[in-house]
């Protein structure tokens, strides 16, 4: 099992659009992505800024199950419509569970 944090800083007035894109995404993950385990999102809180910041933390069966879905046409699809809402370009972080004994 790993997990992923991908982080977002989302162009104010777009909020509600991103949170309703990531559960549609996640919805289509449930159904159509072998290996995919579950996801949530957390937003920052905290005023003063042009973009709102979210974090989206999922869990995957494992790095070549989540790298797959990288290379996907639906990926590659969501990455470009959000470049309409999001400001710079996100970045993830992979964090691979650690197994008791190591």
């Amino acid at each position: 099992m790993i997990n992923v944090g991908m982080y977002y800083n989302v162009k104010k007035g777009h909020e509600k659009e991103f949170e309703d894109t990531f559960q549609k995404v996640v919805d289509y993950l449930k159904n159509n992505v072998k290996g995919f385990e579950k996801a949530s999102i957390y937003k920052k809180v905290g005023e003063g800024s042009s973009t709102t910041e979210y974090m989206i933390y999922s869990e995957w069966k494992d790095v070549d199950s989540f790298r797959e879905f990288t290379t996907a046409k639906a990926f590659h699809e969501t990455t470009e419509y959000g470049k309409s809402i999001i400001e710079g370009r996100p970045y993830h972080k992979i964090f691979n569970e650690v197994k008791e004994g190591n």
